[in-house]
Order: structure tokens, then C-alpha cells, then sequence
């Protein structure tokens, strides 16, 4: 029996590795030559007005590939009149963004190349973009993914920010990446931010001590206290405070986050745990000393993450509008 179970776990890995493999540089070349110029600029236009997109569609991205693979699933609207709930509604996601930059770039995909991209790839792709945008790496991208037709919210379960590094690193295993993906990829977190209430508890009441988390630097604690504790409380989640996870370069991607990190300046709890877990400890000192070293890393995790569990071929479809599968014919 454990052979037959070895042989099944080699064969799914194989399948997938042949899978992945028919993605391509340059898919679009014949059908759709102006595809990637297309989604580069709609993703400069919103970076010269906004450039907190950057931490938006990573996130983005990791939430989708993190359910069912890389196939946009994330990306559906819930249909009320048909009582259906889909991925974006789940609680891990409820604070994710950048629906609305992905909609323009495929209306006008659409009016230039009808039913031709992948909502998919038009993710992959805009998260290159928005990379290099910010300072990080610029890597190629392969194209070829078709859309999903499934949008659970049953089957989000993403790891949270209070999970420990063991947790998380578990779940990344089961998605096909390892050790070095998980810190590399939550190295994203250099440009991103957090509302209040993913880590309210560690300045005011960490593990119901009534306390601060004794790993946080204690200028930090009263500068976040100040922050979330504000007079009137928030009615909707525009008004609730955020802080950006990197003080210091918060809207470039570089290894300064795991400098911070060293310092007791984490302001998630996974965060800071990278820096003290054992597991984890030494790629983050690896990184915060070596800028190169973390920047060839997110390249290489990114691709491999836009890997997971694709559809191409025949499977899936491609969108039309990216809210909603394509009607019946």
C-alpha cells in the first residue's frame, strides 16, 4: 500500500510539473501580439496615481493561486439571485483588492482580442508589472492559463497572520512550495499594509495577558496604540487605520522588511515570527544582509507560485468578463 501511495503522490507531482510545462514565454506572440503591452499599461497609468497597488495585486494573486491553483476563481462576484457565495466573500479575502484594475485591463483585452486572455494570466502578468514597477526584480512571465469554473468559499482556507511559522509552512507545503518560498513570498509584505485589527491584540492585549507582545519594539507598541485607538470608531473598512509592514521603503520591494524584522519591528505576528522560528531565522538573516540574494528568491517564487494547479488546454475557459463565467452555449 505504501508503494501504490508513493506512486500516486510522484504521478500527481509529475502530472502537474507536465501541466505547468505548457505554459510558455510569449504565449499571446500570434493571437494577441499586444497582450503584455496592453496590461503594462494600464498597471503604469495606476502606479503613477497609486502605488500601494503594488501590495494589492501580490496579495491578489497569492490568495488566488492559494485555493484552487492559478485560475482567477478569486476573481467571480457572489450572485445573490441565485444564492451563491463565491471566494472573494470568504473572510480571508475580505480585504483583498485591485478587482477593478484587472476589469479594465481585460475590457480592453477584450475589445482588442475577444475571448482571448485568461483572466489568469492577466493577474500573473500585472503582478510582474507592478513588481518592477516598485523596484523589484523583473522576471519573465509563461502565459497559456485558462479560467476556472469553480468560486468556493468553502475551500479558501488561507493562513492567517496569527498563525505560527510551522502552520503556515505546512500550508505552502501542500500547495507545492517549501521553506524558502514561504519566507520569500511573505517578503511581499514589503509592500503591503495591515488593518488594525490583525494586530490590534499584540500592543494592547497580546494572548489575553492585558499586555504587549514582549516581541514587539516598544516605540512601535505606543506608535500602533496610538494608531488604532482612535475616537470614533469605524463604520466601514475605509475608516479602520492601517500600517504599512515595512516602515522604512513602504512602497518598494527590496529586503528591508526583513531588516525590520531583525529588530523587533514586525507588525504582524507571522512577521516576526519569521525573524525567531528556527525554521525560518536563517533565510531571513540570508536576506536582510544579502538584497540580491531576496530579490533573485521573489522572482523565483512568484513564477513557481503562478504554477500552481493551472488549467490550459481544453480545461476551464477563457472569461469574457472576469466577475462571471461564461454563460452556457
Amino acid at each position: 500500500m505504501k508503494t501504490v501511495a508513493f506512486l500516486l503522490v510522484f504521478l500527481c507531482y509529475f502530472c502537474q510539473d507536465f501541466v505547468s510545462a505548457q505554459l510558455r514565454i510569449g504565449f499571446y506572440n500570434s493571437n494577441c501580439p499586444k497582450a503584455e503591452s496592453i496590461v503594462k499599461s494600464v498597471v503604469q497609468k495606476r502606479f503613477k496615481s497609486d502605488r500601494s497597488i503594488t501590495g494589492a495585486l501580490l496579495r491578489l494573486h497569492f490568495h488566488d493561486c492559494g485555493v484552487r491553483g492559478c485560475d482567477a476563481s478569486i476573481l467571480i462576484d457572489s450572485d445573490s439571485s441565485k444564492n451563491q457565495t463565491s471566494e472573494k466573500d470568504s473572510g480571508p479575502n475580505f480585504t483583498v483588492r485591485g478587482y477593478e484594475l484587472i476589469d479594465e485591463i481585460k475590457e480592453k483585452l477584450e475589445s482588442t482580442c475577444p475571448s482571448t486572455v485568461s483572466c489568469a494570466d492577466i493577474v500573473s502578468l500585472a503582478t510582474r508589472d507592478a513588481v518592477a514597477l516598485a523596484g523589484g526584480p523583473k522576471y519573465t512571465v509563461p502565459t497559456g492559463r485558462r479560467d476556472g469554473l469553480v468560486s468556493d468559499p468553502s475551500e479558501v482556507d488561507l493562513p492567517g497572520p496569527t498563525r505560527s511559522v510551522s502552520e503556515v509552512l505546512q500550508f505552502f507545503r501542500t500547495i507545492g512550495l517549501n521553506k524558502n518560498d514561504m519566507v520569500t513570498l511573505l517578503g511581499a509584505h514589503t509592500v503591503g499594509v495591515a488593518h488594525c485589527f490583525f494586530f490590534r491584540s499584540r500592543v494592547s492585549n497580546f494572548q489575553g495577558t492585558g499586555k504587549p507582545d514582549p516581541t514587539m519594539d516598544p516605540e512601535l507598541v505606543t506608535r500602533l496604540f496610538k494608531l488604532c485607538n482612535t475616537s470614533s470608531p469605524p463604520t466601514t473598512l475605509s475608516d479602520v487605520p492601517t500600517a504599512f509592514l515595512d516602515q522604512n521603503t513602504s512602497f518598494v520591494v527590496d529586503n528591508q522588511f526583513y531588516n525590520q524584522i531583525l529588530h523587533k519591528k514586525g507588525i504582524l505576528k507571522i512577521d516576526q515570527e519569521l525573524a525567531l522560528d528556527k525554521l525560518s531565522a536563517p533565510i531571513v538573516s540570508r536576506f536582510a544582509a544579502n538584497g540580491n540574494a531576496f530579490r533573485k528568491s521573489f522572482a523565483k517564487s512568484l513564477i513557481k507560485m503562478g504554477n500552481i494547479n493551472v488549467l490550459v488546454g481544453d480545461d476551464g475557459e477563457i472569461r469574457k468578463n472576469c466577475r462571471v463565467f461564461n454563460s452556457p452555449n
